[in-house]
């Protein structure tokens, strides 16, 4: 092997600030049998394999990243929306008052039934609206008649 062909070994001092990492690195270094240097090498090396090339233009890493913070923004959001129905459903509940109608079964069904019609519009709109685009405009799904029993009869 000619001088040529031979690299030199790169040397790098390193300053700990952390007095916890040195004593680690010295543990691991003692644990393995091998020198200070060749602890460190390996604890790099390990370190610079558990992450993913650092490239910022690496297309596939960015879009991880986006998704990751997209991720966290929809859980956040749910989160609120979550909040926000509950506190929806407890005012409207402790304004709405009991009757003696809300325990009939033809009741109980017919709001059953409303309700699947509005969950049906609901996907429908989602559905029709991922389809057409992000510009399209929902469309209403035709309402049932309105209901007889008004708010303003519990007044």
């Amino acid at each position: 092997m000619t001088k040529r062909d031979h690299q030199p070994t790169a040397r790098v001092q390193v300053y700990f600030e952390n007095p916890k990492v040195e004593m680690a690195l010295r543990r691991e270094a003692r644990a393995a049998k091998l020198p200070l240097s060749r602890a460190a090498e390996r604890a790099i090396a390990r370190g610079l394999q558990k992450r993913p090339n650092a490239d910022p233009e690496d297309r596939l890493l960015s879009l991880d990243r986006s998704l990751r913070d997209h991720m966290r923004a929809t859980a956040r959001d749910m989160a609120i929306v979550q909040e926000l129905l509950v506190e929806f459903a407890r005012a409207f509940f402790a304004r709405l008052p009991d009757s003696p109608a809300d325990d009939d079964p033809l009741l109980r069904a017919s709001v059953d039934v409303r309700i699947e019609k509005m969950l049906d519009a609901a996907a429908f709109r989602l559905a029709s609206a991922g389809s057409r685009g992000a510009a399209a405009q929902p469309t209403r799904a035709p309402m049932a008649a309105t209901e007889p029993r008004s708010f303003q009869a519990a007044e």
